[in-house]
């Protein structure tokens, strides 16, 4: 009995033991590479489980590398996993472009995965173009009226610039500022609707693509369209502002001259004032020189008498004054008037 229960124990370690080995070590990824050829040795995957690599993420990739004909070294899969790229995606683009014939080493594919840029994909766009559609791009031609353009701009992956070249935006927004000047720069709309290739041509002699990632093949113009007449739409502004100006003007002068107005108005006033203050001053000179002397009672009494008289022949000048204006009504108003 004793003899039993040593044997079950025995066989529970062994189970155990096999699980783990099984569990730790990854004896068919081990049986698997030993099959494609691949060199890859038992201790070598658990120190990849010891270093916190998952196995398969570097020998599948590798088997895959090999099978393809690239010399690849476990050791730069397992470094580039660790610096957080993608290996499969870097043995995809390798094989990739050693189809295509693209001088392309794991050093830089490995750097372009770690810069965040789709290697694989950058490689199949330098193989096959890709076609970059631009929004409508507005400029003013010099007769003022405003012409709408859409640009396809076909570009392939420069290898060499995509680490810290300049992406899809920056060629757009060149391409965008390349279609404004050239239609600026023509004399008149019509020249740009009747040659648009004019746009892409003068667009694609500045050299649009230093500095990206991409090298422009062709810029076609998908699109062409006439928008609004901008030249006239400044020339009314311009107009309305003037004739703001020219009453804000109008008004400041008519505010000078009533200003001016009441001003003259009120000196008259004071002068009048002035002239009552010597009227008031004659009674009291008068008296003064009857006082002293230097007029005589007779003197006083002939002033009152043209005094007198000249009040009088007032009195009787104006009464015939509104005589003559009472004719003058009636006889207008008894006047027919043409129909």
């Amino acid at each position: 009995m004793p003899d039993q229960i040593g044997i079950f124990i025995l066989i529970g370690v062994i189970l155990v033991a096999a699980v783990v080995l099984f569990t730790f070590v990854p004896v068919a990824l081990w049986i698997s590479a030993l099959a494609a050829g691949v060199k890859v040795g038992i201790f070598q995957l658990v120190g990849m489980r010891l270093r916190r690599v998952i196995p398969h993420r570097v020998v599948n990739p590798l088997i895959k590398a090999v099978k393809a004909g690239l010399d690849i070294s476990t050791n730069k899969l397992e470094g580039h996993y660790l610096a957080g790229g993608n290996v499969d995606r870097v043995v995809n683009a390798l094989i990739a472009a050693q189809r295509a014939n693209i001088d392309l080493t794991f050093e830089r594919c490995a750097a372009i995965d770690l810069a965040g840029r789709d290697v694989l994909e950058a490689v199949q766009m330098s193989v096959n173009p890709k076609v970059i559609e631009t929004p409508f791009i507005a400029g003013v031609a010099m007769d003022g009226i405003e012409v709408k353009a859409k640009a396809r701009i076909t570009v392939r992956a420069n290898i060499d610039r995509l680490v810290g070249g300049a992406g899809e935006d920056t060629v757009i927004a060149r391409v965008g500022e390349g279609i404004v000047s050239t239609i600026g720069s023509a004399k008149n709309h019509k020249e740009v609707l009747e040659n648009p290739d004019m746009i892409s041509q003068t667009v694609l002699k500045k050299g649009l693509d230093a500095g990206t990632a991409f090298e422009i093949l062709s810029i076609d113009i998908a699109d062409i369209d006439i928008g609004k007449n901008i030249g006239a739409g400044l020339q009314t502004d311009q107009a309305d502002a003037d004739k703001k100006i020219a009453q804000a003007k109008a008004e400041e002068r008519r505010a000078m001259a009533v200003a001016q107005e009441q001003e003259m108005k009120a000196r008259v006033e004071e002068m009048r004032a002035k002239v009552v203050e010597a009227e008031a001053e004659v009674p009291m000179a008068m008296s003064e020189a009857l006082r002293s002397g230097n007029l005589g009672v007779m003197d006083y009494i002939n002033f009152n008498n043209v005094k007198a008289d000249t009040d009088m022949r007032d009195s009787i000048g104006k009464a015939t004054r509104g005589d003559e204006e009472d004719e003058e009504s009636k006889i207008s108003n008894n006047t027919p008037h043409n129909s």
